[in-house]
């Protein structure tokens, strides 16, 4: 008897729901309070995002008004504006159909090497941007051991953006592609639906979502580009000076105010897209949901 009430004390609490759990306030106690772990996040956030954008709109703010508008519609800034947004642009819409092959590569075939293949899909993240400008100097200089020069042209930004850029589409795609279920497919190819049919109506749906964020971030990653372009491009005004090209020629002439302004207009302009873009695939991604 003694013994069944010892047993019963010890036994573990149920939960509710049938089984037994870990006693209430364990979560609390070994990861400590929600409003703790919301303050430190709060507070990180703070002090590596919030305080820097705090700090560039107070000098983009130090000549006024005038000032700041004069220095976003000057010449110089209007046309690095025109070659930063039409590169990038271009950029994002490659490599979110170049992208999307890798990334349909890497999770449903299978060859030699694969590995390796996928390990060199982060280079660009791991590699500094301005090696990435010495290679694609080396590749196409005017030295270009294939025969092709692009220093100082368009297409020599676009390449060294797009080789930066391109992890950020694969990334994001590659997880939902391995999440897929193969049985839809299935299905879809037995009631007679061929190959495109099936990728337009079956996949593409529970991808776009990640597409559009991954297109988001490689556009984003663009307008903001500096190391990887500086040797390629030559800063030629009007013709391949990007935006964080003149930002810097503005410090190097001492217009901070100037720069700053210039920086938060690429801010503004890569907020906006992120946040479009990520608002056009949270609705997609509720629509698959619901249709599913």
């Amino acid at each position: 008897m003694t013994a069944a009430v010892d047993d019963e004390a010890t036994r573990p609490k149920s939960t509710g729901d049938g089984g037994a759990g870990p006693p209430r306030g364990f979560f609390k106690s070994r990861y400590g309070s929600t409003r703790l772990r919301v303050g430190v996040a709060t507070t990180w956030l703070s002090v590596i995002v919030l305080l820097p954008l705090a700090a560039i709109v107070w000098q983009s703010a130090g000549g006024g008004w005038s000032a700041f508008w004069e220095a976003i519609t000057s010449n110089g800034a209007l046309e690095s504006f025109r070659v930063t947004l039409t590169v990038s642009v271009a950029v994002a819409v490659v490599n979110l159909f170049f992208g999307l092959i890798v990334a349909w590569v890497l999770t449903r075939d299978n060859f030699p090497g694969k590995r390796y293949v996928d390990a060199i899909i982060d280079l660009p993240f791991a590699l500094p941007t301005i090696v990435a400008s010495l290679v694609m100097l080396a590749l196409y200089g005017p030295n270009s051991p294939v025969g092709l020069s692009l220093q100082q042209t368009i297409w020599g930004i676009g390449i060294a953006l797009a080789f930066v850029t391109l992890p950020f589409v694969v990334r994001s795609v590659q997880p939902v592609l391995l999440e897929l279920d193969k049985e839809v497919e299935e299905a879809a190819a037995s009631l007679g639906a061929d190959n495109f049919t099936i990728f337009r109506l079956v996949i593409l749906p529970a991808l776009l979502p990640s597409l559009l964020s991954g297109a988001g971030l490689a556009f984003s990653r663009a307008i903001g580009e500096y190391g990887s372009v500086v040797l390629i491009g030559g800063a030629v005004p009007g013709k391949t000076e990007v935006s964080s090209q003149y930002i810097r020629q503005l410090i190097e002439f001492d217009d901070r105010t100037g720069a700053a302004a210039v920086s938060i207009v690429l801010l503004v302009i890569s907020f906006v897209i992120l946040f479009i873009l990520r608002t056009i695939g949270s609705r997609a991604a509720k629509r698959e949901e619901l249709s599913a």
